[in-house]
């Protein structure tokens, strides 16, 4: 009997250690859901291959749950009711982890989807990386303990962008351009708001919100901002909307200062070169000249691609999901999910942290300015130009509070 006993424990303890590491060798699959066709299919195709790149390049023995990590894209079209079609073709298919970030309506859709399957489905959860879909609501109002942002959302990046414009004696009428819908929205007003707090004597000059993806000539608006006046344009265009506008500035042969936040997606530094150098910002969580081994992986996607390698989340997405499958010892998204809150790693930029009471990830800010590359520095897109940080905020800088009252499950 005596024996007997102890074989079972042992045997316990075996298979409870077998259990711990049962995660190592086995493949993670991550359904990616985006636009690829339609007006921003370019951004969404670079972003998939972005996916995959490190996804491929971290898996197995390069990260420590010693998972293979696989990604698989699917249309969304950039359409809310289209990624509800996806997403329920990926869970049909297994997938127990899914990322968007083109678009917050296509993210609100995912995120609202994704709560109501795991609470109906327990057994089946399903975890949401939004990589860029920046509506302050999805760690607010909207918060949800499956949805975990990769990205910085609007009010950190606009505390960051206008801490940097109080500074510039330059600023002084300021016109905002941007699309019709919660990001272009929340960027005229969160603008206004950290502007007002900073630097009262900072008159807006002219606003206009036009539609996301449909406007083919932006001249009209142009003009209007030569008319008001305006010596800095703030704007959160991205994509086809942005290099339009640029395109049509440069038609104008209109050169004032620009503060965006995705001049460096594709197709724009194509066009802003067309344009020579000017005096163009970028507030963002990277930028295009990092150093070690992000800077590898910039270079190699380069000689793989052809095409710039611009989506740092994808980095961060990869890496901390391997650290909290590491931590769950388990790729079950219940246990990862409990792993990846308030979860730290250092990242190309210092360390960031998964905050808890939001999952919002809490990191570094980079102030960057559009100018001819010198020797050593990235040619983006092969234009000659880069885009060179000449501020870095550490995450407190840009870090917001958060009104989200996170539900957790049991």
């Amino acid at each position: 009997m005596k024996f007997a006993m102890k074989s079972i424990a042992v045997a316990a303890i075996v298979a409870a250690s077998g259990a711990a590491f049962a995660q190592k060798g086995e493949t993670v699959r991550i359904a990616f859901m985006d636009p690829l066709s339609g007006p921003f299919a370019n951004v969404g195709q670079n972003q998939l291959k972005s996916w995959q790149f490190v996804a491929e390049r971290f898996s197995g023995a390069k990260n420590p749950a010693g998972v293979k990590f696989e990604v698989v894209g699917f249309d969304n079209k950039g359409s809310p009711q289209e990624s509800l079609n996806t997403l329920k073709a990926a869970i049909d298919q297994g997938f127990r982890y899914v990322t968007q970030g083109n678009g917050s309506g296509a993210a609100m859709a995912i995120l609202d989807a994704v709560a109501k399957h795991n609470e109906r489905n327990p057994g089946k959860e399903v975890i949401y990386l939004n990589y860029a879909a920046v509506d302050p609501a999805l760690t607010n109002e909207k918060c949800d303990y499956w949805h975990f942002r990769l990205d910085a959302d609007t009010t950190m990046k606009m505390e960051a962008l206008t801490t940097f414009m109080k500074d510039q004696p330059k600023v002084s009428k300021v016109y905002l351009l941007n699309q019709n819908y919660s990001h272009g929205q929340q960027v005229a007003r969160y603008f206004k708001e950290g502007m007002t707090r900073k630097r009262p004597d900072v008159k807006i000059v002219g606003e206009d919100l036009h539609p996301i993806g449909q406007v083919k000539d932006f001249s009209p608006y142009v003009a209007k901002i030569k008319q008001s006046g305006a010596d800095t344009i703030v704007t959160g265009n991205w994509g086809a909307d942005l290099t339009l506008l640029v395109k049509a500035m440069n038609d104008a042969g209109l050169k004032i200062p620009m503060y965006t936040y995705y001049s460096g997606v594709t197709g724009t530094p194509t066009a802003l070169a067309a344009g020579g150098e000017g005096e163009v910002y970028v507030i963002a969580y990277g930028h295009s000249n990092h150093t070690g081994e992000i800077g590898g992986i910039g270079a190699d996607f380069f000689k793989k691609f052809s095409d710039d390698y611009y989506t740092f989340a994808t980095y961060n997405g990869i890496n901390l999901l391997g650290a909290a499958m590491a931590k769950a010892k388990s790729t079950n998204p219940v246990a990862v999910a409990k792993a990846l809150e308030g979860l730290s790693f250092k990242s190309f930029a210092g360390d960031v942290t998964m905050r808890a009471s939001d999952h919002q990830l809490q990191q570094s800010m980079f102030v960057t300015k559009w100018q001819k590359a010198k020797k050593g520095e990235y040619s983006v897109e092969k234009t000659g130009y880069t885009f060179v940080p000449i501020k870095q905020m550490d995450p407190y800088v840009a870090s917001t509070p958060t009104s989200c009252q996170m539900k957790r499950p049991g």
